[in-house]
Protein backbone atom coordinates (compact mmCIF):
# COMPACT_ATOMS: atom_id res chain seq x y z
CA UNK A 1 0.00 0.00 0.00
CA UNK A 2 1.72 3.20 -0.72
CA UNK A 3 1.11 6.39 1.73
CA UNK A 4 3.81 8.85 0.80
CA UNK A 5 4.22 10.45 -2.30
CA UNK A 6 8.00 9.74 -2.10
CA UNK A 7 7.72 6.51 -1.31
CA UNK A 8 10.06 3.46 -2.25
CA UNK A 9 9.13 0.33 -3.70
CA UNK A 10 11.02 -2.96 -1.12
CA UNK A 11 10.04 -6.56 -2.08
CA UNK A 12 10.78 -9.43 -0.94
CA UNK A 13 13.37 -10.49 -4.23
CA UNK A 14 15.33 -6.71 -3.18
CA UNK A 15 15.62 -7.69 0.39
CA UNK A 16 17.10 -11.75 -0.76
CA UNK A 17 19.49 -9.75 -3.27
CA UNK A 18 20.78 -7.36 -0.66
CA UNK A 19 21.29 -9.97 1.99
CA UNK A 20 23.53 -12.00 -0.50
CA UNK A 21 25.20 -9.55 -1.62
CA UNK A 22 25.98 -7.54 1.88
CA UNK A 23 25.28 -10.49 4.75
CA UNK A 24 25.54 -13.88 2.88
CA UNK A 25 25.38 -15.36 6.17
CA UNK A 26 21.65 -15.07 6.68
CA UNK A 27 20.98 -15.91 2.92
CA UNK A 28 19.85 -19.40 3.41
CA UNK A 29 17.17 -17.94 6.09
CA UNK A 30 13.56 -17.45 4.69
CA UNK A 31 12.59 -13.70 4.12
CA UNK A 32 9.21 -12.42 4.99
CA UNK A 33 7.26 -9.07 4.42
CA UNK A 34 5.50 -7.95 7.83
CA UNK A 35 1.90 -6.96 7.72
CA UNK A 36 2.31 -3.51 9.61
CA UNK A 37 0.10 -0.55 10.53
CA UNK A 38 4.03 1.09 10.68
CA UNK A 39 4.30 3.91 8.29
CA UNK A 40 7.79 4.78 8.21
CA UNK A 41 9.58 1.28 7.59
CA UNK A 42 8.78 -1.78 5.81
CA UNK A 43 9.55 -4.36 8.01
CA UNK A 44 10.84 -8.06 7.18
CA UNK A 45 11.53 -10.91 8.82
CA UNK A 46 14.46 -12.63 7.98
CA UNK A 47 14.66 -16.40 9.45
CA UNK A 48 13.27 -16.97 13.06
CA UNK A 49 15.52 -14.65 14.76
CA UNK A 50 15.47 -11.61 12.80
CA UNK A 51 13.84 -8.40 11.48
CA UNK A 52 14.98 -6.06 8.90
CA UNK A 53 13.18 -2.10 8.79
CA UNK A 54 13.41 -0.04 5.24
CA UNK A 55 12.74 3.47 5.05
CA UNK A 56 9.97 4.03 2.79
CA UNK A 57 10.37 7.53 2.44
CA UNK A 58 13.35 8.81 0.13
CA UNK A 59 16.00 10.32 1.33
CA UNK A 60 20.02 11.49 0.69
CA UNK A 61 21.45 8.17 1.96
CA UNK A 62 23.99 9.83 3.45
CA UNK A 63 21.28 11.78 5.88
CA UNK A 64 19.24 8.15 6.19
CA UNK A 65 22.33 6.61 7.13
CA UNK A 66 23.40 9.10 9.98
CA UNK A 67 19.36 8.54 11.53
CA UNK A 68 20.17 4.58 11.25
CA UNK A 69 23.19 5.39 13.12
CA UNK A 70 21.10 7.34 15.66
CA UNK A 71 18.86 5.18 16.13
CA UNK A 72 21.00 2.02 16.64
CA UNK A 73 22.84 3.58 19.57
CA UNK A 74 19.24 4.68 20.73
CA UNK A 75 17.48 1.13 20.41
CA UNK A 76 20.82 -0.57 22.11
CA UNK A 77 21.13 2.10 25.24
CA UNK A 78 17.19 1.00 25.76
CA UNK A 79 17.50 -2.59 25.24
CA UNK A 80 19.63 -2.08 28.03
CA UNK A 81 17.89 -0.89 30.69
CA UNK A 82 14.49 -1.55 29.49
CA UNK A 83 12.38 -4.25 32.34
CA UNK A 84 10.70 -5.38 29.26
CA UNK A 85 12.27 -6.88 25.85
CA UNK A 86 13.11 -4.75 23.37
CA UNK A 87 14.68 -5.38 19.77
CA UNK A 88 18.41 -4.66 19.61
CA UNK A 89 20.60 -3.76 16.75
CA UNK A 90 22.22 -5.75 14.70
CA UNK A 91 23.89 -4.71 11.42
CA UNK A 92 23.05 -1.51 8.83
CA UNK A 93 22.90 -2.29 5.38
CA UNK A 94 24.35 -0.15 2.59
CA UNK A 95 22.09 0.83 -0.63
CA UNK A 96 22.05 -1.78 -3.55
CA UNK A 97 20.01 -4.41 -5.63
CA UNK A 98 17.46 -1.26 -6.67
CA UNK A 99 16.80 0.26 -3.12
CA UNK A 100 18.64 3.48 -3.21
CA UNK A 101 18.97 3.67 0.68
CA UNK A 102 20.55 2.00 4.14
CA UNK A 103 18.37 -0.62 5.85
CA UNK A 104 19.25 -1.66 9.67
CA UNK A 105 18.93 -4.99 11.10
CA UNK A 106 17.56 -5.90 14.49
CA UNK A 107 16.57 -9.16 16.68
CA UNK A 108 13.05 -10.18 16.28
CA UNK A 109 11.03 -10.36 19.32
CA UNK A 110 7.85 -12.81 19.66
CA UNK A 111 4.49 -11.58 20.82
CA UNK A 112 1.64 -9.82 19.35
CA UNK A 113 1.34 -5.72 18.19
CA UNK A 114 -1.12 -4.00 20.42
CA UNK A 115 -3.44 -2.99 17.40
CA UNK A 116 -3.65 -6.59 16.69
CA UNK A 117 -4.68 -7.85 20.10
CA UNK A 118 -6.18 -4.96 21.84
CA UNK A 119 -5.34 -4.82 25.80
CA UNK A 120 -7.55 -1.64 26.30
CA UNK A 121 -9.43 -2.95 29.10
CA UNK A 122 -6.55 -4.89 31.26
CA UNK A 123 -5.36 -3.32 34.50
CA UNK A 124 -2.51 -5.85 34.42
CA UNK A 125 -1.58 -4.19 31.09
CA UNK A 126 -1.90 -0.43 32.32
CA UNK A 127 0.34 -1.47 35.33
CA UNK A 128 2.96 -2.81 33.12
CA UNK A 129 2.73 -0.05 30.78
CA UNK A 130 3.37 2.24 33.83
CA UNK A 131 5.85 0.09 35.14
CA UNK A 132 7.84 0.39 31.28
CA UNK A 133 7.54 4.10 31.52
CA UNK A 134 8.90 4.84 34.89
CA UNK A 135 11.83 2.52 34.53
CA UNK A 136 12.79 4.96 31.35
CA UNK A 137 12.28 7.95 33.79
CA UNK A 138 14.99 6.54 36.12
CA UNK A 139 17.86 6.38 33.64
CA UNK A 140 19.92 9.46 33.46
CA UNK A 141 19.45 12.03 30.39
CA UNK A 142 23.47 12.40 31.19
CA UNK A 143 22.97 16.12 30.34
CA UNK A 144 20.91 15.45 27.64
CA UNK A 145 17.99 17.69 26.57
CA UNK A 146 14.97 17.10 23.76
CA UNK A 147 16.42 17.09 20.22
CA UNK A 148 13.44 19.83 18.97
CA UNK A 149 12.64 17.38 16.39
CA UNK A 150 8.91 16.29 16.62
CA UNK A 151 6.76 15.79 20.19
CA UNK A 152 8.41 15.99 22.90
CA UNK A 153 9.48 19.77 23.36
CA UNK A 154 7.58 22.81 23.43
CA UNK A 155 3.79 22.58 22.24
CA UNK A 156 2.97 25.94 20.77
CA UNK A 157 5.87 25.08 18.21
CA UNK A 158 3.15 22.73 16.52
CA UNK A 159 0.69 25.37 15.57
CA UNK A 160 1.84 25.19 11.79
CA UNK A 161 1.31 21.56 11.54
CA UNK A 162 -1.83 21.35 13.54
CA UNK A 163 -3.06 24.24 11.35
CA UNK A 164 -2.63 22.45 8.67
CA UNK A 165 -4.10 19.43 10.21
CA UNK A 166 -7.42 21.31 10.74
CA UNK A 167 -7.27 22.23 7.12
CA UNK A 168 -6.98 18.66 5.79
CA UNK A 169 -9.64 17.58 8.33
CA UNK A 170 -12.47 19.58 7.62
CA UNK A 171 -15.11 17.10 6.37
CA UNK A 172 -13.95 14.74 8.65
CA UNK A 173 -13.89 15.75 12.06
CA UNK A 174 -15.57 18.35 14.33
CA UNK A 175 -13.24 20.97 13.65
CA UNK A 176 -14.27 23.80 15.56
CA UNK A 177 -14.43 21.50 18.51
CA UNK A 178 -10.91 20.62 17.98
CA UNK A 179 -9.34 24.12 17.20
CA UNK A 180 -10.65 24.87 20.83
CA UNK A 181 -9.16 22.09 22.51
CA UNK A 182 -6.08 22.88 20.82
CA UNK A 183 -6.02 26.41 21.46
CA UNK A 184 -6.14 25.42 24.99
CA UNK A 185 -3.71 22.36 24.90
CA UNK A 186 -0.88 25.01 23.53
CA UNK A 187 -1.04 27.15 26.42
CA UNK A 188 -0.33 24.35 29.05
CA UNK A 189 3.14 25.14 30.97
CA UNK A 190 5.90 23.23 31.13
CA UNK A 191 7.21 22.44 34.68
CA UNK A 192 9.61 18.92 34.83
CA UNK A 193 12.90 18.45 33.46
CA UNK A 194 13.56 16.54 30.45
CA UNK A 195 13.14 12.61 31.15
CA UNK A 196 14.49 9.65 28.68
CA UNK A 197 11.38 8.63 26.98
CA UNK A 198 10.30 5.99 24.55
CA UNK A 199 8.66 8.47 22.27
CA UNK A 200 5.95 7.04 20.22
CA UNK A 201 3.40 4.26 22.35
CA UNK A 202 1.51 3.75 19.99
CA UNK A 203 -0.43 0.03 19.53
CA UNK A 204 1.61 -0.77 16.50
CA UNK A 205 4.90 -0.47 18.68
CA UNK A 206 3.50 -2.24 21.70
CA UNK A 207 4.00 -6.22 22.13
CA UNK A 208 1.01 -8.41 23.98
CA UNK A 209 0.80 -11.43 25.29
CA UNK A 210 -2.62 -12.00 26.72
CA UNK A 211 -3.26 -9.13 28.56
CA UNK A 212 0.04 -8.56 29.50
CA UNK A 213 3.20 -6.11 28.16
CA UNK A 214 5.52 -8.49 26.41
CA UNK A 215 8.01 -6.31 24.39
CA UNK A 216 8.18 -2.87 22.91
CA UNK A 217 9.29 -1.95 19.23
CA UNK A 218 10.77 0.73 17.60
CA UNK A 219 12.61 1.61 20.26
CA UNK A 220 15.09 4.01 17.89
CA UNK A 221 13.37 7.55 19.26
CA UNK A 222 14.42 6.62 22.61
CA UNK A 223 15.97 10.01 24.63
CA UNK A 224 15.01 13.05 26.28
CA UNK A 225 11.98 14.52 26.41
CA UNK A 226 8.83 16.61 28.19
CA UNK A 227 8.10 13.78 30.93
CA UNK A 228 4.10 13.94 29.52
CA UNK A 229 5.57 12.33 26.40
CA UNK A 230 5.29 8.58 27.09
CA UNK A 231 1.73 9.56 28.54
CA UNK A 232 0.63 9.58 24.86
CA UNK A 233 -0.07 5.60 25.81
CA UNK A 234 -3.26 6.50 28.19
CA UNK A 235 -5.32 7.59 25.28
CA UNK A 236 -3.60 5.76 22.16
CA UNK A 237 -3.83 2.09 24.25
CA UNK A 238 -6.10 2.04 27.21
CA UNK A 239 -10.05 2.73 28.62
CA UNK A 240 -10.56 4.75 31.13
CA UNK A 241 -9.87 1.75 34.03
CA UNK A 242 -6.80 1.32 33.06
CA UNK A 243 -5.95 4.65 31.99
CA UNK A 244 -6.44 5.71 35.72
CA UNK A 245 -4.59 2.96 36.83
CA UNK A 246 -1.69 4.29 35.14
CA UNK A 247 -2.05 7.50 35.96
CA UNK A 248 -2.31 6.70 39.50
CA UNK A 249 0.96 3.94 39.59
CA UNK A 250 3.35 7.38 37.49
CA UNK A 251 1.68 9.47 40.07
CA UNK A 252 0.65 12.00 37.40
CA UNK A 253 -0.41 15.08 38.50
CA UNK A 254 -3.00 17.46 36.75
CA UNK A 255 -0.65 19.78 34.35
CA UNK A 256 2.12 16.37 33.23
CA UNK A 257 -1.60 14.43 33.08
CA UNK A 258 -3.01 17.33 30.63
CA UNK A 259 0.16 17.53 28.45
CA UNK A 260 0.22 13.73 27.78
CA UNK A 261 -2.98 14.41 26.42
CA UNK A 262 -2.16 17.05 24.59
CA UNK A 263 0.63 15.32 22.81
CA UNK A 264 -1.59 12.23 22.10
CA UNK A 265 -4.31 14.84 20.93
CA UNK A 266 -1.35 16.34 18.02
CA UNK A 267 -0.35 12.94 17.17
CA UNK A 268 -4.24 11.91 16.21
CA UNK A 269 -4.99 14.74 14.67
CA UNK A 270 -1.57 14.16 12.36
CA UNK A 271 -2.77 10.80 11.67
CA UNK A 272 -6.47 10.65 10.88
CA UNK A 273 -6.53 12.74 7.72
CA UNK A 274 -3.08 11.46 6.49
CA UNK A 275 -3.35 7.81 6.43
CA UNK A 276 -7.67 7.95 6.33
CA UNK A 277 -6.73 6.35 2.57
CA UNK A 278 -3.41 4.49 2.68
CA UNK A 279 -3.07 3.25 6.09
CA UNK A 280 -7.06 3.16 7.21
CA UNK A 281 -5.33 1.43 11.14
CA UNK A 282 -3.71 3.94 11.68
CA UNK A 283 -6.09 6.78 10.83
CA UNK A 284 -8.83 4.85 12.95
CA UNK A 285 -6.27 4.30 15.71
CA UNK A 286 -6.20 8.24 15.56
CA UNK A 287 -9.96 8.89 15.60
CA UNK A 288 -10.14 6.72 18.89
CA UNK A 289 -7.78 8.22 20.48
CA UNK A 290 -9.37 11.75 19.95
CA UNK A 291 -12.55 10.41 21.26
CA UNK A 292 -10.94 9.08 24.32
CA UNK A 293 -9.65 12.52 24.70
CA UNK A 294 -13.48 14.22 23.66
CA UNK A 295 -15.05 12.26 26.40
CA UNK A 296 -12.52 12.40 29.42
CA UNK A 297 -13.23 16.55 28.52
CA UNK A 298 -17.21 15.88 28.61
CA UNK A 299 -16.41 14.11 31.99
CA UNK A 300 -16.93 10.66 30.54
Amino acid sequence: MIMHDDQVDVTTEIVAALIQEQFPQWSGKAIQLLPSTGTVNAIFRIGNDLSARFPLRLSDAADALAVLEQEAQASAELAQVSRFPAPEPVALGKPGAGYPMPWSVQTWLPGTVASAADPSGSDAFAEDLAAFIAGLRDIETRGRSFSGGGRGGVLAHHDDWMGKCFEESEGLLEVPRLRKVWSRFRELPRTGADVMSHGDLIPGNVLVAGDRLSGVLDTGGFGPADPALDLVSAWHLLQPGPREVLRRTLRCDDLEWERGKAWAFEQAMGVVWYYVESNPTMSRMGRRTLDRILESMDGG
